[in-house]
């Protein structure tokens, strides 16, 4: 059903809701044979009405958008589900299309997402003006929080509406946990605080340095704000610049260059403040609310609560060193494969030593960018690296290599490691290697990350390897987070991807579902029998997930989940407490078995 536009004066935007006084029932429907409980949708009577949204907008004093994407400036029309509306607009056509591929430029959007695929390739950039593009599986309405009254008001008035509820940060997000069809999406990006202590004075026996940030502050802009203190400091974060560090990477578990030295960012994590499903607002710390403080460092992102805030240790910054390495000049697709081979059996001695690297490996290209070794000389690094050059050597690999020693780590990051793009739609796996499979079984592991780059002999070169060699257990053997306990074995965390042609049909990625999930996939769970999988960077869909995801941890959480969320108030696939909800009708209305 169309509804109106009335309410979109002025550029298209500011719209408008008061909470329902009860929480209407799941809807009913069925679904090729099946019978589901379902959200409340805008076709359904349920959905609040125009009124109740305009009553919304003055709650969340007029921070209510009806989300339309940046892409629909390249239009003469936008079909949306409030109605269709003119919106072609030359200069923002000109710079959504320069843009499209900018994490920064994205990130800055109410409810864009980074990577395409669970957007369901809707309303990109084009040159053909004269067609018209849709919102595709975004949310309606976006809340444009800056504060914690809006966001609480965004969770009540899902709550007691029954409506999807998405909880968007900066859309970093490869598995689509920042989007949903038909949802009303709570934009946490305003939340920029940052606060920095020489004492942490909380609960637990930690007394050092630390850092409260809000939700919305970026790994890069921590970072810079760190190096800027007197004497400069370090935080965990992820080696991406443009994630958010208290939204989804904490609460998956939260892996970068410093996690051989000091842990994953759940690892270092000493107190939340968060709102519940129930709307309430709480701290949890290891005093306060000890069990949802574990679940959310790394139980699983947007499952437990909204977080506003999170205090983390601070460490105080050293020199770093670091190196790239390039094997991509060659077309011997064997004597390629023996370079990468000979890289990856280093990979235990590159963790032992305390280092860090990012690598990315593609048909004929592993791009090494960087090694990184904290608190080293060069001439430290470059001796741990020495028997892998050495082995280059001797096998007549081609390869080019530079690197060099940073005053800190801050420089170190700025000067070697590479922005991602943006803008592009694929499917996303992936596994850890342990310790032990590196050690036993590299040649398997080479043979599966073969698999991964060309999956079948149509999609040859069409997947990829995104690789993090770090040991979360080199200083942290025992985890205080909800992460999975075999990420203290790691050697080798390495994200599959697999492209998919903007313009498939459901039946196509159904298909290219199938092989991430039981080839790709597959592939790398037999090399390494002793790996598990990660909530952030893996496949949603595939079996097992409780398992791959948490191992012994997930009873916990599954019980922590009903006691903070019972009624499934918040949402993001493969979380603890998702079993029996699914997204049905090719890809739309999200959905609860019926009983």
């Amino acid at each position: 059903m169309a509804r109106s536009w009335k309410f979109l004066c002025a550029g298209l935007l500011p719209l408008f809701v008061a909470a329902a006084a009860s929480s209407p029932a799941l809807v009913p429907r069925t679904w090729n044979g099946v019978a589901y409980d379902c959200k409340c949708y805008i076709d359904d009577e349920c959905w609040p009405s125009d009124s109740a949204w305009t009553d919304f907008n003055s709650t969340v004093e007029g921070n209510l958008l009806v989300h339309i994407p940046p892409g629909a400036a390249c239009y003469n029309t936008f079909d949306g589900p409030l109605g269709r509306v003119a919106t072609y607009n030359a200069a923002a056509c000109a710079d959504a299309t320069s843009s499209f591929s900018n994490e920064a430029w994205t990130v800055d959007k109410p409810a864009a997402e980074l990577w395409t695929y669970f957007t369901n390739d809707t309303c990109r950039p084009t040159a053909v003006s004269t067609g018209t593009c849709t919102l595709g599986y975004y949310g309606i309405y976006v809340v444009m929080a800056k504060t914690a009254d809006h966001v609480k008001a965004g969770i009540d008035f899902a709550r007691e509406n029954n409506l999807r509820l998405i909880i968007r940060n900066t859309g970093h997000d490869f598995i689509g946990r920042s989007t949903g069809w038909g949802a009303l999406v709570i934009n946490m990006h305003s939340f920029q605080d940052v606060a920095f202590s020489t004492t942490y004075d909380g609960p637990g026996d930690y007394t050092g340095g630390v850092v409260t940030i809000g939700a919305g502050v970026q790994g890069r802009a921590l970072l810079t704000e760190a190096h800027a203190q007197e004497p400069p400091v370090v935080v965990v974060t992820g080696e991406c610049p443009t994630v958010g560090v208290a939204g989804g990477l904490v609460q998956g578990g939260g892996h970068g260059p410093l996690t051989p030295l000091y842990g994953l960012a759940a690892d270092n994590a000493l107190s939340f403040d968060a709102i519940t499903a129930d709307g309430e607002f709480v701290t949890a710390n290891a005093d306060e609310n000890p069990d949802l403080f574990w679940a959310l460092k790394g139980g699983g992102p947007g499952a437990f609560a909204v977080v506003l805030s999170v205090t983390f240790k601070t460490f105080p910054e050293q020199k770093s060193s670091g190196a790239v390495l390039n094997i991509n000049s060659t077309r011997d697709a064997d004597v390629f494969w023996e370079g990468v081979k000979t890289f990856h059996k280093y990979a235990n001695d590159v963790v032992d030593a305390g280092l860090y690297a990012y690598f990315e490996l593609g048909l004929l290209r592993l791009h090494v960018a960087p090694f990184v070794a904290v608190g080293k000389t060069f001439e430290e690094l470059s001796a741990i690296l020495k028997p892998m050059f050495d082995e280059l050597d001797a096998k007549n690999i081609p390869y080019d290599t530079y690197g060099r020693e940073f005053d800190t780590l801050y420089d170190l990051y700025i000067s070697l490691f590479e922005d991602e793009p943006a803008g592009g739609s694929a499917l996303t796996g992936g596994w850890m290697f342990s310790h032990q499979d590196v050690e036993e079984n590299n040649d398997g592991i080479i043979e599966a990350l073969k698999t991964v780059i060309s999956p079948r002999a149509d999609l040859a070169g069409q997947g990829g390897i995104i690789g993090h060699l770090w040991d979360a257990g080199h200083s942290v053997l025992v985890s205080n987070s909800a992460t999975h306990p075999r990420f203290r074995q790691s050697t080798n965390f390495a994200i599959a991807t697999l492209n998919v042609p903007v313009g498939s049909s459901w039946e196509q990625k159904a298909e290219l579902q199938d092989v991430l999930t039981n080839i790709q996939d597959a592939a790398m769970k037999a090399a390494g029998p002793n790996g598990c999988a990660y909530v952030n960077e893996g496949d949603p869909y595939q079996p097992d997930w409780q398992d791959h995801f948490w191992g012994s941890e997930y009873p916990v959480l599954l019980e922590t989940r009903k006691k903070w969320d019972p009624n499934g108030v918040f949402y993001t696939v493969a979380t603890p407490g998702t079993e029996d909800w699914e997204v049905i009708e090719y890809g739309t209305r999200l959905c609860r078995k019926s009983e």
